[in-house]
């Protein structure tokens, strides 16, 4: 009987001469790149930095006292919200609260929350959780110093069309110095 060459055992494979060729390299994206500003990266620094600490929109702390008025933000501070994992609605908003001030905000809770809804714009908040502790007093907002010059014609016009009173106030300003003369600085 003749034996099958394929039954023998393992195939064996032929010698290459030579040395092997190495597997292609993956693409890496060439390093450096463009120079971004430092304006483009700050909110992305903040916003990582407030999420980290329970807060998706960081101006609800620096705008706490025009969310809430004056008398609950001068005995309350956010601490942070808390969202149901994977949604964005329906949180729980952390409170600190100093003194004996615990009681009256229980009452007042469905209208903190109604007020922190409408700042965000949707049902963000569904419950509020209070704990006492130290808050820091909160300063009062700065007012801005009285323009000296009117902006100029041309430019007054267009600022009117902004709703916002805010914008079109630093617009103004911005306007202004940009319409003076420069200030060389003074040697002595």
């Amino acid at each position: 009987m003749a034996k099958d060459a394929s039954s023998d055992g393992p195939a064996k494979k032929p010698k290459a001469k030579g040395k092997a060729k190495p597997a292609p390299r993956a693409y890496e994206r060439p390093r450096g790149g463009e120079a971004r500003a430092i304006a483009d990266l700050v909110p992305e620094i903040g916003r990582t930095a407030f999420r980290k600490f329970g807060f998706i929109q960081s101006s609800v702390v620096s705008r706490w006292r025009e969310i809430v008025g004056d008398r609950l933000a001068a005995v309350t501070q956010p601490a942070m919200i808390r969202f149901p994992a994977g949604q964005k609605a329906g949180g729980t908003l952390h409170l600190t609260i100093s003194g004996a001030h615990a009681p009256m905000l229980q009452h007042v809770a469905p209208d903190l929350i109604a007020a922190v809804n409408r700042f965000f714009g949707y049902a963000a908040i569904a419950h509020v959780r209070m704990t006492h502790g130290q808050v820091a007093p909160a300063a009062a907002p700065v007012q801005p110093p009285a323009m000296l010059k009117p902006v100029p014609a041309e430019l007054g016009d267009s600022l009117r069309d902004i709703g916002d009173p805010e914008l079109r106030t630093v617009l103004e300003r911005m306007a202004a110095g940009l319409a003076a003369p420069p200030k060389l600085p003074k040697i002595r």
